[in-house]
């Protein structure tokens, strides 16, 4: 019978990449103490620090949406504040003709 495939969480897969990355311990090391193949260790290693910038460029489109959210609702409440206008102007020149 095979054998079911493991999948390993992001966080598990950082910290052994990060463990490799520090260089303190061989590849095998690290692989064994986390019971891995050391080919894995590698493969992670090398897509941290290939893809490690873009961890600091998740948190700005979530600002950056909450800034146009922001911006949206303020531009609405004047949209209709400006309408309200409208309308009782176009209510009091109706009165004065």
């Amino acid at each position: 019978m095979a054998t079911k495939r493991t999948r390993y969480t992001a966080g598990f897969k950082f910290k052994v990449a990060l463990e490799a990355t520090k260089e303190l311990k061989t590849r095998s090391q690290v692989a064994s103490e986390f019971g891995v193949h050391p080919t894995q260790v590698s493969q992670w290693k090398k897509e941290l620090l290939a893809n490690g910038s873009q961890l600091f460029e998740m948190a700005r489109p979530q600002r950056q949406e909450k800034e146009r959210h922001e911006q949206e609702t303020a531009l609405y409440e004047q949209i209709g504040r400006l309408n309200m206008e409208l309308e009782w102007l176009k209510k009091k020149a109706g009165q004065v003709r």
